[in-house]
């Protein structure tokens, strides 16, 4: 799967720190409570892991497991990116 290898890539090239410590190996168990800061295309997510899956299931059920500590990005609206 894509994905999959995308964040073993990720990991392996020191991309991701879990609890603030960078990690190189991918094969890391995470735990409820656990941080994940991810540098990806020169952005920086750090998401909190909220408990573990019991099953692999659809990205909607995926995406209440974890909880998105970055803080809202301003939006701006087209006459601001033109510098009107």
């Amino acid at each position: 799967m894509k994905h999959r290898s995308t964040a073993t890539e990720l990991v392996e090239t020191g991309c991701v720190r879990l609890n603030r410590v960078k990690i190189t190996k991918p094969a890391h168990a995470l735990k409820a409570g656990d941080v994940l800061t991810i540098a990806l295309r020169g952005e920086v997510r750090v998401v909190k892991v909220l408990s573990e899956a019991e099953r692999r299931g659809p990205a909607t059920e995926a995406r209440e497991l974890y909880e998105d500590l970055a803080p809202p990005q301003p939006h701006t609206t087209a006459s601001e990116n033109l510098g009107a």
